[in-house]
C-alpha cells in the first residue's frame, strides 16, 4: 500500500478532479442499468410491449425494431441522471473550485496525493440557511481513483472534513449519496453518520429510480480543552490508523496521522505531536 498525504487542492489539480469526477459518476450506470431491468415495470415493457404491438399490428418487423431501440432508450434514461449530476456540478461549485471552497472562511477543498499522484478529493461547504439552529458543514465529492481504493483513503479524507468542521465550530456535518453507492453508505455508517432521509435530485433520477440518501454527523463541542484532552481524543483514534502494529511502516503511519491532524486548533497541536511520537517509538 503506497503512502499517501492530504493537502490543499490547488489549480493544477484540475483536470484530473474533473476526470474523477466524470469517471466517478460513469462508474454507476452499470450496476443502476441493472436495476432499472428488474424493475416490474420494464419487464411489462420488454415483454409486454413487443405482444402488444404484434397483436395490433401483427407486423414482426415493426416489433423487432422495437425491442432493438428499447434497450438503447433504456441505457440513455439510465445515464440521463448521471450526466446530469456531472453538468450541474461543472456548472455550479466545481466551476471555480478556488472560488467556491477556498476564497472564504468556513470551507476548503482537499487532495489526497499518493507518489506526487491526486488519488482523492472531498470539499466541504457551510450551509446559508437562517432556519437552522445549528452551524452546519456540507460534505461534497468525496471520490477516490480506483486503483487506490480500500487504503483508507476515502475513511481519511473524511475525518480531515470531521476535524475541520470541529475547528471551526460547525455542530453537524451533513452529505448526500445515492442508494446505488453502496460502499459509499456502508463507510459513512461506520463512521457514525446517521440517515435522516430520501429524495430525488431530478426528474430522471424518480424514473430510473435513484433516490438520494441524506446522511448527518452530530459534533460534540468544538471547544474540546487544551492539549491533554486532544491528547486523548487522538489516541482513541490510534488504532484505527494502524499504527499500533509493529508491521506498519513509520512513514505510513505518520502520513496518516499528519494528515487527520492537519486542521487541528492550536490547543490540539501538541496532542497530535504526542500521538506522532508514540507512532514513531511504536515502530521500533
Amino acid at each position: 500500500m503506497a503512502p499517501y498525504h492530504i493537502r490543499k487542492y490547488r489549480e493544477s489539480d484540475r483536470k484530473w478532479i474533473v476526470g474523477l469526477l466524470s469517471r466517478g459518476m460513469a462508474e454507476h450506470v452499470p450496476a443502476t442499468f441493472q436495476q432499472l431491468l428488474k424493475l416490474p415495470r420494464t419487464l411489462i415493457l420488454l415483454f409486454g410491449g413487443p405482444l402488444a404491438l404484434l397483436l395490433v399490428s401483427g407486423s414482426w418487423l415493426l416489433v423487432l425494431v422495437f425491442s432493438l431501440s428499447l434497450f438503447p432508450a433504456l441505457w440513455f434514461l439510465d445515464r440521463k441522471p448521471w450526466n446530469m449530476f456531472v453538468d450541474m456540478t461543472l456548472h455550479t461549485d466545481m466551476s471555480d473550485i478556488t472560488k467556491s471552497y477556498l476564497s472564504e472562511h468556513g470551507s476548503y477543498f482537499w487532495v489526497a496525493e499518493s507518489r506526487e499522484k491526486a488519488v482523492g478529493m472531498v470539499g466541504a461547504l457551510p450551509i446559508d440557511d437562517p432556519t437552522l439552529m445549528e452551524k452546519r458543514l456540507q460534505l461534497f465529492h468525496l471520490f477516490v481513483d480506483t486503483e487506490h481504493r480500500r487504503q483508507g483513503i476515502a475513511k481519511a479524507l473524511v475525518r480531515t472534513v470531521l476535524q475541520f468542521a470541529r475547528d471551526q465550530g460547525y455542530s453537524e456535518v451533513v452529505l448526500d449519496t445515492s442508494t446505488i453507492q453502496l460502499s459509499a453508505m456502508a463507510l459513512y455508517e461506520s463512521m457514525d453518520f446517521q440517515r435522516t432521509g430520501q429524495f430525488f435530485f431530478c426528474i430522471w433520477a424518480r424514473l430510473v429510480p435513484v433516490p438520494a440518501v441524506h446522511f448527518i454527523y452530530h459534533l460534540p463541542s468544538a471547544q474540546t480543552g487544551g492539549s491533554v484532552i486532544s491528547f486523548f481524543v487522538y489516541w482513541s483514534e490510534y488504532n484505527q490508523f494502524g499504527c499500533s502494529s509493529k508491521q506498519s511502516p513509520t512513514f505510513h503511519c505518520n502520513d496518516k496521522i499528519k494528515a487527520y491532524c492537519q486542521f487541528t486548533s492550536e490547543s490540539h497541536m501538541i496532542g497530535c505531536g504526542w500521538l506522532l511520537g508514540f507512532c514513531f517509538i511504536q515502530s521500533f
